[in-house]
């Protein structure tokens, strides 16, 4: 399992998100990390993904979901596009030209086969580094980012270990970088 950790700060999401858009300009890089953070998918998985997995050309519309064959455990999932996400990916979309179905979704610098996982660390990890971030930012972490934000706000943990295709809570704790100070915190907060 990855050492990387979840982006525990909203801010530090928000820091990122203006990095990328105003700091170091990419809309690629982006919409990699709206899609990452809010579809919980893993990076080899963000990283295949085509337009056409994403939008309908004939209707000319975002698809509700990513359906995808997992490449780690070949199981079908199915991840919601949440406005979030879609709101990343149509301001990325319209700033191309002439985008076919078959097209990588974050393709590399030859922009006919998708960025490399190699290439997605290396931005991500950039960035976190020049926003001096306490949070080691890896791949991993954005999914890592969704599931912890997911279990602040209330998401039962049996449901996220079914988003994770964890076997078990014990797993998906450790994934979440569920640490002492979220464990102090409850009990600062349940004052009977």
């Amino acid at each position: 399992m990855s050492t990387t950790q979840p982006i525990r700060k909203t801010e530090d999401i928000e820091a990122l998100k203006r990095y990328f858009l105003y700091e170091k300009p990419s809309l690629r890089n982006y919409a990699l990390l709206c899609l990452g953070i809010n579809s919980a998918l893993r990076i080899g998985d963000l990283l295949s993904l085509t337009w056409a997995d994403i939008y309908d050309f004939t209707h000319n519309r975002f698809l509700k979901h990513i359906p995808i064959i997992e490449q780690k455990t070949k199981k079908p999932s199915r991840a919601a596009l949440n406005p979030g996400a879609i709101s990343a990916l149509a301001l990325y979309k319209n700033s191309l030209a002439n985008v076919k179905g078959t097209d990588a979704l974050f393709p590399g610098q030859g922009r006919k086969s998708p960025l490399s996982r190699s290439q997605a660390f290396r931005i991500l990890n950039a960035a976190g580094q020049a926003l001096h971030l306490e949070t080691e930012i890896g791949c991993h972490t954005l999914r890592k980012t969704f599931g912890y934000h997911a279990w602040k706000m209330g998401i039962q943990p049996a449901l996220l270990m079914d988003i994770f295709n964890h076997s078990s809570f014990q797993v998906t704790r450790q994934y979440l970088g569920i640490d002492q100070d979220d464990i102090d915190q409850v009990f600062f907060q349940v004052i009977l």
